[in-house]
């Protein structure tokens, strides 16, 4: 086998592989040897079959299995003795032309065909000693526990009949059947349905016209649905509401005591306020993280600068690409919406996904030399957390994960580059500061977001930095009136 080195432009590499015929033409005669005497003919004795015939029968299949093995394993075999690792599956081009692969399967030419691929560049890992970093810590006092107890509670709370009017706060049960140009719509019907007035849940417009009704009331109330409600048929349009008042509760006040700890499903005051405390400390626990790795991110792109392989910087660019006008179409915005135009935007997205490839190339040579392994239990977690969230779904991921090339990587991935950053950590310098909460959630202006060094002035490079751990804000959207409860119907 001969490889010939055609192209060598900075990471690209181009290589020409030959394999002479009479090499390939020996492969397929062992296999025609080691296939005689197990082969069966009609007219011949079991391995009394002629050679010659048995080559004419079997041969070009037998060549066509060799090509295809060769195909599958040479490259592999190749890049290691070259000492290289290929950013991306290799791409293998042999020839189209028929009579030539004829002549392949037949042993008559030589077997070539070409790699293309990047290799992944050498990275001389760099001192991090000199990496300081800002852990914000929020000291949580027991007002806020308390504050996030009471809002829990309202789930929680009960409600006692009251005589008169309904004030903002009451809970009332109502009927009613919503119409659009004297017609009910789908979905603007419901009875017995129960309404917490000033919830802010229905339609806006809807809640405020209740405010002082009685029970036994009747009420035609009018509304407009916003322009952006999801439901095309209803968006922007007048409705009236005809209403049926069969009952007004007011709240009873809410305490943080035993009793209500045992409704939470938990054994005591003491144990409710040290779980809601846990939960809080975990919330600012994750934006803490957050702003300290896109620190380090920060940082490491200062230290390290050098080419990235194209085709997985196009891949990068391609997710975010389609993600970021995803959620334009979804929010039903332009590029003219966000200050920018397609081009900018995609030079500057551009730029992004080259970091983002760079740092990810940082951290797994970084990870591979501190010896950073995922667990199979790790592994175990990550999968159960996906199949948490596809309730009734189970089946078809773990088929996914199981059969598809590539797809367990995708678990791998976010696990390792969080091990990475842990051991980082370990190495870079850290002080801790403590803020406020209103601190500890503010954006940093001073340019430790890389999507504001990305892209200053796109409102829409929040979803692009999802993957480096910056929570994206989803715009917020009505649901239309479909389900059963008030609560639902009219939101």
């Amino acid at each position: 086998m001969q490889v010939i080195e055609t192209l060598a432009e900075g990471l690209k590499r181009e290589l020409k592989v030959v394999i002479p015929a009479k090499d390939m033409e020996a492969r397929m005669n062992e296999r025609l040897e080691d296939a005689k005497g197990k082969v069966r003919i009609n007219g011949f004795r079991p391995g009394k079959v002629p050679f010659a015939h048995l080559k004419k029968m079997y041969g070009k299949s037998i060549m066509a299995e060799l090509v295809n093995e060769l195909v599958r394993e040479k490259p592999t075999e190749i890049l290691s003795e070259r000492g290289e690792k290929s950013a991306t599956q290799p791409e293998i081009a042999m020839t189209e032309n028929e009579a030539e692969a004829d002549k392949i399967l037949n042993a008559e030419v030589d077997f070539e065909f070409t790699l293309a691929y990047e290799v992944l560049p050498a990275i001389e890992l760099k001192d991090v000693s000199g990496i300081k970093v800002t852990r914000e810590v929020v000291d949580i006092d027991d007002a806020e526990v308390t504050e996030q107890i009471l809002k829990i509670a309202e789930n929680a709370r009960t409600y006692e009949n009251k005589k008169g009017k309904a004030a903002n706060g009451d809970r009332v049960t109502i009927d009613y059947l919503g119409k659009v140009d004297g017609v009910a719509f789908d979905g603007g019907k419901d009875e017995d349905a129960e309404l917490v007035l000033g919830s802010n849940r229905f339609i806006p417009g809807f809640e405020e016209q209740l405010v002082g009704v009685k029970a036994g009331d009747e009420k035609v109330i009018t509304v407009t649905f916003p322009a952006e409600y999801p439901a095309a048929n209803l968006a922007g349009k007048e409705a009236t509401f005809d209403i049926t008042v069969k009952d007004v509760a007011a709240a009873a006040e809410v305490e943080i005591n035993d009793e209500l700890a045992t409704k939470l499903g938990l054994e005591s005051a003491d144990k409710l306020k040290e779980v809601v405390r846990g939960q809080i400390e975990s919330q600012y626990g994750s934006m803490t993280r957050q702003k300290v790795k896109r620190q380090i991110l920060d940082q490491l792109d200062e230290l390290y600068q050098f080419d990235t392989p194209q085709r997985l910087v196009d891949a990068e660019f391609d997710n975010i690409w389609r993600q970021i006008n995803t959620d334009l179409q979804q929010a039903g915005k332009t590029f003219a919406d966000e200050d920018t135009t397609e081009e900018e935007a995609r030079a500057e997205y551009r730029k992004l996904a080259e970091r983002r490839v760079r740092l990810g190339l940082v951290l797994s040579e970084i990870g591979e030399k501190a010896g950073v392994q995922v667990s199979d239990e790790e592994m175990q977690r990550s999968l159960f957390e996906q199949l948490r969230q596809f309730p009734g779904q189970e089946k078809q991921i773990i088929d996914y994960f199981q059969k598809t090339p590539g797809a367990a990587a995708s678990l791998r991935a976010p696990i390792f580059e969080e091990k990475v950053v842990d051991h980082l950590l370990s190495e870079v310098k850290v002080t801790d500061k403590i803020v406020s909460k209103e601190e500890l959630m503010a954006d940093d202006e001073e340019g430790a977001s890389e999507t504001k060094k990305a892209a200053p002035k796109k409102k829409a490079a929040a979803k692009a930095e999802v993957a480096e751990g910056e929570e994206a804000a989803a715009p917020k959207k009505k649901a239309p009136a479909k389900k059963k409860s008030a609560d639902d119907s009219a939101e």
